[in-house]
């Protein structure tokens, strides 16, 4: 077994989500779940099948989102993972949807940090062991910190 470190290419530090399923009816139930829950919602999905064609399947609302998750998904090439890139929307707005489609297994990570993939690779294929989401803890939020925030979560409408 060799172990690799794949870097989610995201120039934008776009909101993705990473995740595993295990069907190649993944491509259409998460396609559903993403504009059943954001009308409008602009993304690219790409799926890694690992049976068959072993073919890197791919949807999505946006060409240059599809073509950044396409990318990602064969450079990661490892089994039934899945990816998506959005814009104008945050992975809180759609997780749940994801969640719920009854081939996904797990998520590995949603967020707009940096990514690091760490990956097993043996003579069978390659497999998601987990990711390095973003950067290392700096400190202990302070009583300022605490505010700030409240503030923001209040100010962006997540609460009241």
């Amino acid at each position: 077994m060799e172990l690799k470190i794949v870097k989610i290419e995201n120039p934008e530090n776009l909101n993705m989500i990473l995740g595993q399923s295990h069907f190649i009816k993944t491509v259409e139930d998460v396609y559903e779940a993403m504009v059943g829950s954001v009308p409008g919602a602009k993304f690219g999905l790409a799926f890694c099948e690992s049976s068959d064609k072993c073919l890197v399947r791919f949807t999505g609302t946006d060409d240059e989102l599809i073509e950044l998750a396409k990318k990602n998904a064969y450079a990661l090439s490892a089994g039934h993972s899945f990816i998506i890139f959005m814009k104008d929307l945050f992975p809180i707005n759609v997780l749940n949807s994801i969640k719920q489609v009854p081939e996904v297994c797990r998520v590995f990570c949603a967020t707009a940090n940096p990514v690091e993939v760490v990956i097993a690779e043996t003579e069978q294929g390659r497999g998601i062991l987990g990711v390095i989401d973003g950067f290392f803890s700096k400190g202990i939020e302070s009583e300022e910190d605490v505010t700030a925030r409240k503030e923001l979560l209040r100010k962006i409408g997540y609460k009241q």
